[in-house]
């Protein structure tokens, strides 16, 4: 049996605003304080693990344990077929220490370049893990399918969105209301099965 998220507050396990957004919004029905890590000062632990369930685990318990809430994290990331899945686990890392994702992407496109494939087949992944002081978990994760497009296209959004355009559609995820965006995205999938298994019995707003 999942563990049901019954507290009333909730630290979120980012630094980055564009998840803190998005992630916000999606616990936005519901009757929780909503701290974010950069809030309470929080360092940002290294991600040494080699799967985006783990690294999300890891952040989370970082910062349950620092605060002694229970702790929301989300790991990321963009991943191009041509280039064996790159950049993966280190797709916030290719944005360098400046985080500029117009570098990341152009890193993406030379490699997709280089790869001299023609399979622009692409997908975002998006782990989201709770955990509890206690170092109980509760992690699931959802991915969604596209193809990568170059030149970058759209103002909106953050990170590699700008060149992942959804299956079934001819806008990318830089071009598209933000608000459908949260309604389809990875992060929306995986929160998704997080509501099933650990929010049936959090406060709802009234």
């Amino acid at each position: 049996m999942a563990r049901q998220l019954t507290e009333s507050k909730l630290v979120l396990a980012s630094h980055n605003q564009g998840k803190l957004r998005e992630i916000r919004e999606l616990l936005k029905p519901f009757a929780l304080e909503v701290v974010s890590a950069g809030d309470l000062n929080l360092p940002e632990p290294d991600e040494t693990e080699d799967t985006y369930q783990g690294n999300a685990i890891l952040k989370a318990k970082a910062a349950a344990t620092a605060s002694g809430f229970p702790a929301l994290s989300d790991d990321s990331g963009f991943e191009l077929m041509a280039i064996n899945k790159a950049p993966g686990l280190y797709s916030a890392r290719w944005a360098g220490p400046d985080k500029d994702f117009g570098l990341a992407m152009q890193k993406v496109y030379d490699g997709f370049l280089a790869s001299g494939s023609d399979n622009r087949h692409c997908r975002f992944v998006c782990a989201l893990s709770i955990v509890w002081p206690d170092g109980h978990d509760e992690t699931v994760e959802g991915i969604i399918d596209g193809q990568f497009v170059w030149p970058p296209r759209g103002s909106h959004g953050f990170g590699y969105d700008p060149v992942f355009q959804l299956d079934g559609y001819d806008q990318t995820f830089g071009e598209v209301d933000p608000e459908w965006k949260h309604s389809v995205s990875h992060r929306a999938k995986a929160f998704e099965q997080l509501l099933d298994r650990c929010f049936q019995d959090t406060k709802k707003v009234n």
